[in-house]
């Protein structure tokens, strides 16, 4: 950690693609500020409660990391530093309960389907909501899907040319299950078999990301050990979920699971990895023509460098017009709980994510990951102007449905 910080030669280049810097204005609150803060307390020169609000405010969105021509991992840092300084540090009884409430329901679909179905009832009694948790309640959907359950396997058609293990994620399966159903319709008809394991869980993402470093390890040891190793590829279609996943061998450093971790993160790929691999059948086109602005999710664009692969997917859609969005590579604001932890920014963010979005004239939204869509939504119902937001997935499922209709 500490050759790490030093890498950092403070030129500056990561402050315009900092999302707080942006908003804020203030050095201790951009990646080169944070990594003094980490300096001084490595040091002992700081206590953790002093950098506190400062590692509060980091998105994790790797922004940064993509600008920074003297290579520094800020992910290696931020993440392993608030796990050891959140073991030190002293938070609000508010505060700890919030995150215990998170951590508690979010990652459990049945908790989560019903502490969301209990905030969408809470939705006409805003005003009456405590805090922080009002700001949960807006994120929600006005309606919840119906629960659709996954099989323990997904048949290939025709020929099968590839065998993957899905994450089938958290938050997603409530909010969102028909992305999951789409990327196995989309894998099934480019020959892929898809096998979701029964034992997996939560990726660990929200938990490493709060510096909960025990529940993020005891998510990342039952993965390891519920994920089939005789398997292609480990697919997942959240970027968030497929970043966290690859921090694995990071998370269980130095312990006995470090390199079944680091096996483990070399399989795991975003499904739009995956059919750019392997080759996509032409879908054809949807119903009608459609724009769409797509959003690149910092979790796939950042941290997994992951962003011509979706749009040369999304580029065989004949009637499908992708526009690109200023200010593209800033965060949209999500960033797992920060939208519920940091209100007042990740609204900043957001409110500028759909006005960029907004300028480009499009008719709908294509993103990657399910917290971005999430927000992404929130801010263009706020603005009065909602459009639809899609993922990858469901874009090309669409196009396959609507050729196989013809």
């Amino acid at each position: 950690m500490s050759r790490a910080v030093e890498a950092c030669v403070h030129c500056g280049f990561c402050l315009p693609t900092c999302p707080t810097y942006a908003v804020l204005g203030e050095e201790m609150d951009s990646p080169r500020g944070r990594i003094y803060l980490m300096r001084d307390l490595l040091e002992g020169k700081l206590e953790a409660n002093g950098a506190a609000v400062y590692l509060d405010r980091c998105l994790g969105c790797l922004g940064c990391v993509t600008v920074c021509p003297s290579g520094v991992s800020f992910g290696e840092l931020i993440t392993p530093f608030r796990m050891k300084a959140e073991a030190e540090r002293k938070r609000s009884v508010s505060d700890r309960l919030l995150r215990q409430l998170v951590l508690r329901t979010v990652p459990h679909p049945g908790r989560f389907r019903m502490m969301a179905t209990l905030g969408r009832l809470a939705k006409p009694l805003r005003g009456l909501v405590p805090g922080r948790l009002r700001e949960m309640v807006d994120l929600l959907p006005d309606r919840l899907p119906k629960s659709q359950p996954l099989p323990e396997v997904h048949p290939a058609e025709g020929e099968r040319r590839a065998r993957v293990a899905m994450l089938a994620g958290c938050a997603q399966q409530v909010l969102a299950p028909e992305i999951n159903w789409a990327t196995l319709r989309v894998l099934a008809r480019n020959g892929v078999e898809v096998v979701i394991p029964k034992g997996q869980g939560c990726c660990g993402a929200l938990a490493a990301h709060t510096g909960a470093g025990n529940e993020a390890k005891a998510c990342a040891r039952r993965n390891i050990e519920a994920f089939p190793n005789d398997v292609d590829a480990v697919v997942t279609n959240a970027a968030g979920c497929g970043s966290g996943m690859h921090e694995y061998p990071l998370w269980l450093k130095g312990e006995a699971e470090e390199s079944a971790a680091e096996a483990f993160a070399v399989k795991v790929k975003d499904v739009s990895v995956v059919l750019s691999e392997l080759g996509l059948e032409p879908p054809g086109e949807l119903a009608q023509p459609l724009s769409v602005a797509y959003h690149d999710s910092c979790h796939l664009a950042h941290a997994q460098r992951v962003t011509s692969e979706p749009r040369r997917l999304l580029a065989t859609i004949s009637n499908l017009k992708l526009l690109e969005v200023p200010d593209g590579e800033i965060c949209c604001g999500s960033a797992g709980t920060y939208n519920i932890e940091q209100p007042q920014i990740a609204g900043e963010l957001g409110e500028r994510k759909a006005n960029a979005i907004l300028s480009t004239g499009a008719q709908a939204v294509v993103a990657g990951n399910i917290g971005c869509m999430v927000q992404i939504e929130a801010h263009l119902r706020r603005e009065r102007r909602p459009l639809p937001v899609y993922h990858t997935m469901q874009l090309l499922d669409m196009a396959y449905r609507s050729a196989d209709a013809t």
